[in-house]
């Protein structure tokens, strides 16, 4: 018999690690909610590159709640790619950029650093005939030595122009306007010297083509530029046709509000694409009942966490081993709304307080303090927001988006009838909520439609 080791235990619950699919050990984590999101966006973005696009550069955009299994899908499709012959260069972009204050400059150096260096690695050098110049002229130009040789890589000049801005707005607002002029020239320089060269000599090696996933970039800071333009409506609207002109497959993570903005139609026209959207796991149906096809996955990916090794249809079993009552392990999904990071964040708590198996009364405390924080950031106008979208199911425009889907007072999910939202099951316990509910009318019986 396979026994609980608690380590192992405690840090497959972390919150902050994601599922890499290509890591053996990672991949017997993974569960599979595309039966009940509505459909599996991975598989679809992999097709876009990989059945429709013949020997054309593909750009896509993918959003969703921070936290709801984004970087985990975008490692599938990675894994997913490489498996059918693509050469796939994946970073996290907060790594690299300062989300406060990104332009498109930076987007795209960010990507030619990246991809450089695993072409560096992969034994494939390319020579840096613009960047080369264009290193010397930047150097000049901030009147700061950056020490690089004549056949410096790209990404080492990158890195080291990079380094010496990092920590010093004042420098990175002279680079910005020493670049910005210049982002048609360098992206030019980056599709003839680097993406097009690579893809060229990947192929040459017998790879299918070149892939670049830049995740994180949906965390970019919603504040208003200067002229009034949010960030994200400045990056991926007024400059997206830019950020699509890069001569391989690109898919870019965006921030939600985009999707609610006034200007998604512009977007989707920018870069000619819908963006794909990766709703919560459904806990409850949008009449209001239980879901049991989402409560079920949900339950696997709290078992499998505790035993990988065991079959699916055997970990039920186990239960005892973890929650005092099959109940606690119920109540942990059912108040998680089916969003990956927090029931991760949940069990994180419970295993700082106590060692498994879990009592209801940890359980409740973790949420209680969760509940409570909730409640702390939420003001008596957006509770009037937040009232309106649990009565019509539903969020219309910016502002609201904004304020109580990155706020995670709401939650996206998706039916055979389209899109829904629902309050986050935290909030549904308080008494400023339950009072509402008691004021409001019967609910009519549901439609055959929303049954199905």
């Amino acid at each position: 018999m396979v026994e609980l080791n608690l380590n192992q235990f405690y840090k497959a619950c972390n919150p902050s690690k994601t599922i890499d699919m290509a890591n053996p050990e990672d991949r017997q984590y993974y569960i599979d909610f595309s039966a009940v999101r509505g459909s599996d966006i991975v598989r679809e973005l992999s097709r876009t590159i990989t059945l429709l696009s013949g020997d054309e550069p593909t750009c896509q955009l993918f959003s969703g709640h921070i936290g709801c299994g984004k970087s985990t899908e975008l490692f599938r499709l990675k894994d997913a790619l490489e498996r059918q012959g693509y050469h796939v260069v994946y970073f996290e972009s907060s790594q690299d950029l300062d989300m406060a204050d990104v332009d498109v400059s930076d987007i795209v150096l960010a990507i030619a650093r990246q991809v450089s260096e695993q072409m560096q690695a992969a034994g494939i050098r390319l020579k840096p005939g613009y960047f080369g110049r264009l290193f010397g002229e930047i150097s000049d130009f901030l009147q700061t030595p950056i020490e690089l040789g004549a056949e410096a890589e790209i990404s080492v000049g990158i890195a080291r122009i990079t380094a010496k801005t990092k920590d010093s707005p004042k420098l990175r607002s002279q680079l910005r306007q020493y670049l910005e002029p210049r982002v048609s020239s360098i992206l030019e320089a980056v599709n003839s010297e680097l993406l097009k060269p690579a893809t060229e000599m990947l192929r040459q090696r017998g790879k299918r083509g070149l892939a670049v996933i830049v995740d994180n970039l949906d965390r970019v800071d919603n504040s208003p530029k200067s002229w009034g333009r949010t960030q994200p409506e400045y990056l991926f609207v007024d400059r997206g046709e830019q950020l699509r002109r890069l001569h391989c497959h690109v898919i870019y993570t965006i921030p939600l509000t985009l999707i609610f903005s006034n200007d998604y139609g512009r977007l989707s026209s920018r870069f000619g694409v819908k963006p794909k959207v990766l709703p919560m796991v459904p806990v409850i149906a949008r009449t209001g009942e239980d879901y049991p096809p989402g409560l079920t996955l949900l339950r696997q990916m709290v078992l499998a966490r505790a035993f990988p090794q065991i079959p699916p249809d055997d970990r039920m079993a186990r239960v005892p081993e973890l929650f005092e009552t099959p109940e606690v392990l119920d109540r942990l999904c059912r108040i998680s709304g089916g969003h990956m990071r927090r029931l991760l964040m949940f069990m994180y708590s419970c295993l700082q307080q106590e060692d498994p198996p879990f009592s209801a009364a940890c359980l409740e405390n973790v949420i209680r303090e969760y509940r409570d924080d909730l409640l702390g950031a939420i003001a008596e106008d957006e509770w009037n927001l937040l009232l309106q979208v649990v009565e019509h199911q539903s969020v219309r425009g910016e502002e609201e988006c904004q304020t109580l889907l990155r706020s995670m007072f709401v939650f996206e999910y998706r039916d055979r009838s389209g899109r829904w939202f629902g309050i986050n099951p935290a909030l549904a316990e308080t008494r400023h909520y339950q009072n509402w509910r008691r004021k409001q009318p019967a609910i009519s019986p549901p439609s055959e439609l929303e049954k199905a």
